[in-house]
């Protein structure tokens, strides 16, 4: 084997790798570290190389480049109802479900105006999102942070990437933890904001524009944390 297939296939085991370990999509400009380029075209070959593998095998995982530049490997499609009785083990209890659906409402938001609102606890919350990979933090110029959600969090909750759809589906979420105010201390009720949505659902809640029916990770628990 030559010195150059040699490279060729550590560099796949090495993005093979990731992608397993990460569980979720990666940008293919955090994978150049992986494989050791600081070129996109050459991720991109290889992640279309291992997703060539991947389907010449023919079994149930799969590598897909999406047409966001994010990379990969999930279950097959077929597979999905097979395998559901062993997916539905919650990931977020209550308390952080509410500061995940505040923030996923109001980003891009300022960190302080989310603890001003939900509290000094969410910190917690944030640093456990954020380590899930659900939000992201950029710091500003003001000692603080800006807090919006990542495609992380639309593709773990199923929830589509067109922001009027997703508010639709945060909806949802409202309602199924009854919240009925925003924030903390904030009388104003969420009837109006629900009545606009409504409007919205007739034009864009169509059979086939993804919304989902129902959370598949939302938690059975009694846990009613704030």
């Amino acid at each position: 084997m030559s010195q150059a297939t040699t490279r060729f296939e550590r560099r796949i085991c090495s993005l093979e790798a990731a992608l397993y370990s990460a569980g979720r999509p990666i940008h293919v400009d955090d994978l150049k570290s992986v494989v050791g380029t600081r070129s996109e075209k050459v991720v991109r070959k290889l992640v279309g190389s291992l997703a060539e593998r991947y389907s010449t095998r023919g079994g149930a995982l799969e590598v897909v480049l999406h047409g966001d530049g994010r990379a990969s490997m999930q279950l097959n499609e077929d597979y999905d109802s097979m395998v559901k009785q062993f997916n539905n083990k919650p990931l977020l209890t209550v308390g952080p479900l509410k500061t995940l659906s505040y923030v996923a409402f109001h980003q891009p938001v300022d960190q302080r105006q989310v603890v001003a609102d939900r509290g000094s606890h969410v910190y917690g919350h944030l640093r456990m999102m954020e380590t899930m990979g659900l939000i992201h933090r950029e710091r500003t110029e003001h000692r603080s942070f800006t807090v919006t959600t990542t495609p992380y969090f639309g593709d773990y909750f199923g929830f589509s990437h067109n922001p009027a759809k997703s508010r639709l589906q945060l909806k949802q979420i409202f309602r199924e933890l009854k919240i009925t105010t925003l924030e903390n201390g904030d009388t104003e009720s969420l009837d109006d904001l629900f009545g606009e949505l409504d409007d919205m659902e007739e034009e864009l809640a169509d059979p086939g524009d993804g919304l989902t029916e129902g959370l598949p990770q939302y938690p059975r628990t009694a846990d009613h944390g704030s």
